[in-house]
């Protein structure tokens, strides 16, 4: 009964996905809807999964200076490639999920220097943070509440003096005597005194016109004149003037006026203090944040004086009071059942329920963790055509903790007894492949690519910035230069200076009109097959006389003429190969005639020139070539007149020697 209540407080795991590991919650507020059910506003907390990698890398030098500055035992590859799982990142990120999706308790703790990591890998459900995550800046920062237990945060106690020895320090630089408690004053007498530091005071607001303005009555300058700035002023005239009324009155009251002291509560205005108390609500006591977002102008020692003098003000108790009516009225805990269903992962037996997830998976898998052959239950995992699983056992491990209990070569880490040689620069399937635990039979299939196509589309700003920052971005060099870097924050600064001024002169920007992709698939296939037949078995001949042709640098780079690469009779086609009878020229590159690999294969659309398309490039000129070839997108104007093919004239039959009539035959 205990361990399914559910309180405000609690760490628990929640289940958004049957595949994706458990997420780590902390329950804030229960709340019930109008439909009965119950909703958990919960802080998030994030694993080593869900960062960057950059930010991994920031956490990895973060844990190295902890290990070295708290003298860290020595601990496995395992352990602490298991410990990264115990580690979590606290942010400061809402949200609401039902409470039916809370699938246990577990416990997260600030990591402190007393700690030893290894303890964390002996207790089930146990996490730690040292650090706080920022979803939208992308940052990690160290916790602002951290317990600072160790030598270092100690007092050192200098030895105590001996008798009739001085001290030698200097006093000033440790120290300053603000009161004396033996002065030659007696209680009545500065009672007295701060009385008259107090009318003083009030005359003194009210010779101040912006006092005038905000404390219009006696009573609220008289209230404000006997807050403790004035009596703190009060005393330390009197320990600067030895303790002497006469000279600490005439103090009181210069030659300019009376003294005005006003602290922070007084300086502040209505704007100002409700700006704090909207921070309050949001950020807490972390005035750090609360200074940099809502009162940047005030200085931080300014809202810290002013937080412990708001809370001796009606307001805070007022505030206080609203907020425990508010706690009442909510859910204090809730009982959730536990989940008995069944996880669509799990692999039914072939004899059991045809049709469930499973069904198609091959005997003699291991599991992707353990490397078990024998389990009660196996779970799918991983990519449905890479058909890994999981036992039991690291299934669980992997829904509470986000990782496999042994770096395997899935996830980029080699074994050293069973992986010789590094494999850090393969790819998830070939290391898969290589696997001493995979069978030879899978291997081909998990070599299979599964490609997506992607779209990289740019916003309604990207395309105002290349237009308006025409001179700055330099499209065409830059199509021209891929790789070159553009620096894309001076563009952006540049597009935010002109973007007034444009406004005032619109850009022309003409509207295209695109068919949709469904009209596109259908003339793609109307046109063109989609998997090109590879002609195979032809023969390819090479002439005798082209194994001593000169191949220099000098036959390479010069550009040949037509003569000779024509001949003195070689019929052409239309797109400027010779033809042969029977055979295919060997200039054709070999690359060419290769057959494309399924697994390097593209997207299955293959675009096939006909001879049209053929006879109208020939019709081009070099220019509109260029033209057509940058501006892929534009329509291509032709003129009738070009789209006409002549036909070949016949050319003379080549004259070859009387050693190339028999050509050495090669099979492709």
């Amino acid at each position: 009964m205990a361990a399914n209540m559910y309180r405000v407080g609690d760490y628990v795991y929640f289940e958004n996905s049957s595949s994706n590991p458990y997420l780590v919650r902390r329950i804030e507020e229960l709340n019930k809807t109008a439909n009965g059910n119950v909703e958990a506003k919960v802080v998030c907390l994030f694993r080593r999964r869900d960062i960057s990698s950059s930010l991994n890398s920031l956490a990895d030098s973060n844990a190295r200076e902890f290990e070295e500055e708290s003298k860290q035992p020595g601990v496995s590859e395992q352990q602490r490639h298991q410990l990264k799982h115990r580690e979590l990142f606290l942010s400061r990120q809402f949200e609401s999920l039902p409470a039916t999706h809370i699938r246990g308790k577990c416990s997260v703790t600030l990591l402190n220097e007393t700690d030893i990591l290894s303890q964390y890998l002996e207790k089930e459900d146990c996490f730690f943070y040292s650090l706080v995550f920022d979803p939208v800046q992308k940052t990690l920062l160290a916790d602002q509440g951290e317990i600072r237990v160790g030598c270092k945060y100690q007092a050192e106690i200098p030895d105590r003096l001996a008798e009739g020895e001085s001290d030698n320090r200097n006093q000033q630089k440790m120290e300053m005597k603000v009161w004396d408690p033996d002065n030659p004053l007696t209680d009545r007498q500065i009672d007295q005194f701060l009385v008259v530091a107090r009318a003083v005071g009030t005359f003194a607001r009210a010779l101040d016109c912006s006092s005038s303005i905000r404390q219009p009555s006696l009573h609220m300058s008289a209230a404000a004149a006997s807050r403790d700035i004035t009596l703190f002023h009060a005393m330390d005239t009197l320990q600067k003037n030895g303790y002497d009324l006469a000279k600490a009155m005439s103090t009181l009251v210069p030659q300019g006026g009376p003294v005005l002291c006003r602290d922070e509560m007084e300086e502040w205005s209505a704007s100002e203090a409700m700006l704090f108390e909207e921070a309050l609500e949001k950020y807490g006591k972390d005035f750090n944040d609360i200074r940099q977002d809502f009162l940047p102008w005030k200085s931080l020692a300014s809202i810290v004086q002013f937080y412990y003098m708001w809370k001796t003000t009606d307001r805070y108790i007022q505030q206080k009071r609203l907020k425990a009516a508010e706690a009442d009225s909510k859910l204090k805990q809730v009982y959730i059942p536990t989940y008995t269903k069944p996880n669509p992962n799990q692999i039914i037996s072939v004899g059991s329920k045809p049709g469930m997830n499973g069904a198609g998976f091959q005997k003699g898998l291991t599991c992707e963790s353990c490397h078990t052959t024998q389990s009660a239950q196996w779970y799918a995992w991983g990519p449905p055509n890479m058909q890994c699983r999981l036992c039991a056992s690291c299934w669980i491990y992997w829904k509470k903790y986000g990782g496999l209990k042994t770096p395997t070569q899935l996830e980029g880490a080699a074994r050293g007894t069973t992986e010789p040689h590094s494999r850090g620069h393969l790819s998830r399937p070939e290391a898969q492949s290589l696997s001493p635990y995979t069978t030879s039979a899978n291997r081909a299939k998990l070599l299979a690519k599964n490609r997506q196509t992607f779209l990289l589309q740019t916003t309604k700003l990207t395309r105002l910035a290349r237009r308006m920052c025409r001179d700055l971005l330099q499209p065409r060099r830059a199509a021209r230069r891929p790789y070159a870097p553009i620096n894309a924050n001076a563009i952006k600064a540049e597009c935010s200076i002109r973007l007034p001024k444009a406004a005032k002169t619109p850009l022309k920007i003409h509207p295209l009109v695109r068919l949709p992709l469904a009209t596109i698939v259908k003339d793609l296939v109307a046109q063109a097959p989609l998997k090109p037949k590879t002609p195979r078995g032809t023969k390819t001949p090479i002439n005798r006389n082209q194994l001593t042709q000169n191949r220099g640098l000098g036959g390479i780079m010069v550009k040949r003429a037509y003569e000779t690469m024509a001949g003195a009779g070689v019929p052409f086609s239309a797109n400027g190969r010779p033809l042969a009878s029977g055979i295919r020229s060997s200039s054709q590159p070999a690359a060419k005639r290769q057959k494309l690999n399924p697994a390097d294969a593209p997207n299955p659309v293959v675009f096939v020139a006909t001879k049209d398309t053929r006879a109208l490039r020939k019709a081009l000129t070099h220019l509109e070539m260029r033209r057509a070839a940058r501006r892929p997108n534009l329509p291509l104007k032709v003129k009738p007149t070009l789209i006409a093919v002549r036909p070949p004239v016949p050319l003379p039959a080549p004259s070859h020697p009387a050693s190339t009539n028999e050509p050495i035959v090669l099979e492709d």
